[in-house]
């Protein structure tokens, strides 16, 4: 038991060190999804995929917060990652109740699709149903973060007056992993 319990460590400490801060472009093409995600020759059964640490989240939700303070809005951000897990979630000096859920939402809307929540929101015209997906806000505020044209994490904003506001604290943020 001792031997399995040593191995299974030894190989999410291994797996733990290849994940690491990526640049991140929102504005990048989906083209290729598959790309920050690679099949691994040797074991056919794994796939390895591109991760934010929990720095860069940090730096990204900061980035937003930061942005949106320097405008005089109270706002929360939150950065989820690729699966829609939270990562981090700040909640600004004076930011309303709801804005927590509603960033944490926006962030997994923006990395489901792989788009900015505000282009989303623009297709419930003709997919009224899409609001309907549990965890999912349609509104503006959310914006992917891309490896190689695909999703790794979302980073979401709300709080301020309006969508797209938030979504420019949003971008904010993916702005910051870039630099």
């Amino acid at each position: 038991m001792k031997k399995i319990l040593f191995g299974a460590t030894a190989a999410a400490l291994a797996a733990a060190g290849t994940f690491g801060a990526v640049s991140a472009n929102a504005t990048a093409p989906a083209a290729a999804p598959a790309a920050a995600v690679r099949a691994d020759a040797d074991h056919h059964n794994l796939q390895q995929s591109t991760h934010l640490t929990i720095d860069a989240a940090t730096k990204a939700a900061r980035a937003a917060l930061e942005a949106a303070e320097k405008e005089n809005q109270r706002i929360s951000v939150a950065v989820v990652d690729r699966n829609g897990n939270t990562i981090v979630t700040l909640r600004g000096d004076g930011a309303g109740p709801q804005s927590y859920e509603s960033a944490e939402r926006k962030a997994f809307t923006a990395v489901s699709w792989n788009a900015p929540t505000s282009v989303l929101a623009g297709r419930l015209a003709q997919a009224p149903n899409l609001k309907d997906i549990p965890g999912t806000l349609f509104l503006g505020g959310g914006a992917p973060v891309t490896a190689k044209g695909a999703p790794i994490a979302g980073i979401g904003v709300a709080g301020a007056p309006s969508g797209d506001l938030d979504e420019k604290f949003a971008q904010a943020g993916v702005a910051a992993l870039n630099r």
